[in-house]
């Protein structure tokens, strides 16, 4: 960020043109992003794409996949920490009312339940 904080320029090559991109991410964040881009075009085009406009869409596309297969990796794993989370809550309720009800049954006299 320069003194009036807005985002400095970042020079970067992609498939051998240079372009200045503005960011508030950093520099090597920018220059890794660029990496990663480059290199699925320049995948492109070794597996026989010449037209650079062709490279970048098939490599836009290559990217686009390999996000939403991450995210769907994500929200499942989410899922499962959710489902684990729901049954030790259910655990620790549970354990709770049997403490509870040990000490509940202890102050009132009664006899405990015995253990499962």
């Amino acid at each position: 960020m320069n003194a009036a904080g807005e985002p400095l320029p970042v020079r970067v090559m992609i498939f051998g043109e240079e372009y200045q991109i503005r960011t508030d991410r950093g520099e090597a964040h920018t220059r890794a992003c660029a990496r990663y881009v480059d290199e699925a075009i320049q995948r492109a085009h070794i597996a026989g794409v010449a037209e650079p406009h062709r490279a970048a869409i098939l490599a836009a596309l290559e990217i686009t996949d390999q996000l939403l297969r991450a995210r769907g990796d994500q929200e499942a794993l989410t899922d499962e920490v959710e489902a684990r989370l729901i049954e030790m809550a259910e655990r620790l309720e549970s354990m709770t009312d049997s403490v509870t009800g040990s000490v509940t049954g202890s102050v009132t006299g009664e006899t405990p339940p015995l253990g499962d």
